[in-house]
């Protein structure tokens, strides 16, 4: 559990400092068009904080950290986040910059989505113990 709430310490540290440096970013360069800047914050925000404080709660009501695949589940969802977030950062800072963003950002920030999409994966995959278990133990009463 004690990982769980570190990560969320981060993705909340990681979040409010993204929307600081956009904003700080985009007023020192005149930036006034669209970028991914922009949407790190929130993407830090939402799939960092607020992902990782749902699954402390599950962890803290049903026990989820006990299944096998609950370190398959952080491990690649926060890789996963991590990479996602830097591509974003890298593609939004190229594009307050002026310069065109080649097609290894978008394959970067694919590998990303790949690796969250695994860590949902595993996540769902450990939730199915500890509810068989519950819904069993509801049926035995």
């Amino acid at each position: 559990m004690r990982r769980l709430y570190l990560a969320a310490i981060a993705y909340a540290t990681l979040g409010l400092a993204g929307g600081l440096f956009y904003r700080e970013i985009t007023h020192a360069r005149d930036f006034t068009g669209n970028t991914q800047l922009a949407v790190v914050h929130t993407h830090f925000l939402a799939l960092g904080l607020l992902v990782m404080l749902i699954v402390l709660a599950l962890d803290a009501t049903i026990g989820l950290s006990g299944s096998r695949w609950f370190s398959w589940f952080f491990t690649t969802y926060n890789v996963g986040l991590l990479i996602t977030a830097a591509a974003m950062t890298w593609h939004g800072l190229l594009q307050v910059f002026g310069q065109d963003a080649g097609p290894a950002i978008a394959g970067i920030a694919g590998l990303g989505h790949i690796l969250l999409t695994i860590g949902i994966g595993c996540l769902l995959a450990c939730l199915d113990k500890p509810l068989r278990t519950r819904l069993t133990a509801t049926k035995e009463n």
